[in-house]
């Protein structure tokens, strides 16, 4: 076979497979409450959103949008905050680190995603409403460029047990499926896969966390694109599509640890996910 016509095949794979991420240099969007969907227009102005990209946008900035900001310096025990967002939480003193390990809308994150990093004397709390956010948003840029297969994933960052550093997490999305399943599909042994769910939101926001930092970077929004793996939908998420992305602490991987663990209740909207069966 002529090697020049493999290299060519081997680029058009590749063309085929790669994924752009591009993060958006912004004004800083300040607390108690800011707008973001302005910040949106006048950061995107003179760039051309194509037809297939996902928007991805921190959840700092939409919690801002949303005016999700307590002052620091009014006397809020932190603490307190924590239990009162939290939807199940272990005690500080649980770990060497002082910090509180919760569960928040079936995220296995710290101090219940509150914030003070790059919030000017503030508790940045997370998103009251990550969905209706982010459907909001995907509703925006529909109408605003005129697109049709557009997606939205508002993000934050935790950290996974065993490893060190922090990765980007998905904690809503709209206007696609958020899993692809491999199950009933063949391996490259013929095989049929029995379990495999590829989790496209949260691959999508690791790649684009990774883009737009964890300091002073001032890139809270990234625009992805080329993302043929991708299946857009016209509309918001379905309750039984968001319902799928969560698993109960029975039916989980990890499940004798998330079990042995001394949860507590905290005053958080919890979801029926989490709960224990009779």
């Amino acid at each position: 076979m002529n090697f020049h016509y493999l290299v060519r095949q081997v680029a058009e794979i590749l063309d085929i497979t790669k994924m752009l991420v591009k993060a958006i240099k912004t004004r800083p969007l300040l607390p108690p409450q800011d707008d973001l969907l302005s910040v949106i227009k006048e950061s995107f102005s003179g760039l051309r959103l194509k037809e297939g990209s996902i928007i991805t946008i921190t959840s700092k900035v939409v919690a801002i949008w949303e005016g999700r900001c307590i002052k620091v310096e009014d006397k809020v025990d932190k603490d307190e905050l924590i239990k009162k967002e939290a939807d199940f939480y272990l005690p500080s003193g649980f770990n060497k680190y002082g910090f509180h390990i919760t569960i928040k809308k079936n995220t296995l994150i710290a101090s219940a995603g509150i914030d003070e990093s790059n919030a000017n004397g503030y508790y940045i709390l997370w998103p009251k409403d990550p969905q209706k956010s982010a459907n909001k948003i995907r509703g925006f840029l529909k109408k605003e460029f005129g697109l049709s297969r557009i997606g939205v994933v508002i993000t934050d960052s935790h950290v996974q047990p065993l490893r060190c550093g922090t990765v980007g997490t998905s904690i809503s999305h709209s206007g696609f499926n958020a899993l692809n399943s491999y199950i009933g599909k063949p391996d490259i042994f013929d095989r049929k896969l029995k379990v495999t769910n590829a989790a496209v939101a949260e691959g999508i926001a690791a790649a684009a966390v990774l883009a737009m930092g964890e300091g002073k970077e001032q890139t809270p929004i990234a625009i992805v694109s080329d993302v043929p793996f991708v299946n857009f939908v016209d509309r918001d998420p379905t309750k039984k599509e968001i319902q799928r992305l969560a698993i109960s602490k029975e039916e989980d991987i990890y499940s004798p640890l998330l079990k042995a663990a001394k949860w507590k209740k905290g005053k958080g909207n919890r979801t029926v996910h989490i709960k224990k069966r009779a």
